[in-house]
């Protein structure tokens, strides 16, 4: 869906989502609207879901006391979705506001000093994350692993119950708030650690960091988002007011709605 129709159609201010799974260009395309969007006068904001990461010490805690794989930011349930309601909420009323950054090399949020500032009237917040606009699944869809990760490491479902749990509850609220959603259709789940691998060299390119990982544990951390993602990709294309489908090279091959 074009963002200036989008506009158009609310008189104020909108919230466009765009999801996609890890290494799809999510951020590449949501920092090329906002550039043209303010070429055209209309005051944008971006904010990744990946920003509102709970902190590393919130995640240590959720490990400790529901499952040790929480540690592991990404999936629902590591997020402050709070904070990201307050975001949207004061955008909505025209308010300047901070937007949360998060520091994937440390694996942990940014200093609120070294936040970023929306502008008081801001007419577009884009909104962009792998899982955003994801629902939940059927109980009966959570008993079988989806992956190795799954059965070795969470046997007895109790982690990927509370990642369901947590996107049916608070997330849905957050999603509740999204206007429109454009989605970036990977070919398959296959080529996303592919993706994913480009993402962690970049990286690691840049310096590293704690949470930076090695090629091989790239392959272990997609397997965390495996299961949302595969129900993502047969599921949204059906769901999303624009779905942009991309070849493995993330080139655009399709596109239907919008």
């Amino acid at each position: 869906m074009r963002a200036d129709r989008l506009l158009e159609r609310r008189r104020g201010f909108a919230v466009l989502g765009i999801a996609g799974a890890q290494g799809s260009g999510k951020s590449t395309v949501a920092q090329g609207l906002q550039a043209r969007m303010e070429r055209q006068g209309v005051p944008c904001a971006l904010l990744s879901i990946d920003d509102l990461y709970l902190t590393r010490a919130e995640r240590q805690a959720l490990a400790r006391d529901v499952h040790p794989l929480l540690a592991t930011r990404g999936v629902p349930g590591t997020h402050d979705v709070a904070l990201g309601l307050a975001v949207i909420d004061a955008l909505a009323r025209g308010e300047a506001v901070r937007l949360p950054r998060f520091d994937k090399g440390a694996d942990d949020r940014m200093p609120e000093a070294e936040w970023t500032r929306a502008p008081a009237g801001t007419g577009l917040l884009i909104f962009e994350g792998w899982c955003v606009g994801a629902r939940p699944q059927a109980a009966a869809a959570l008993v079988e692993p989806v992956n190795r990760l799954e059965a070795e490491e969470d046997a007895d479902g109790r982690w990927r119950g509370y990642v369901n749990a947590a996107l049916a509850g608070p997330y849905q609220t957050l999603f509740a708030r999204i206007d429109a959603l454009a989605f970036l259709a990977a070919p398959d789940f296959a080529v996303v650690a592919q993706w994913r691998e480009q993402q962690e060299a970049a990286l690691r390119a840049r310096g590293g960091g704690a949470g930076v990982l090695a090629p091989a544990g790239v392959l272990r951390f997609i397997q965390h988002y495996e299961r949302i993602t595969r129900a993502m990709l047969e599921k949204m294309p059906g769901r999303a007011n624009m779905t942009v489908r991309l070849g493995v090279d993330r080139g655009v091959v399709g596109v239907s709605g919008g």
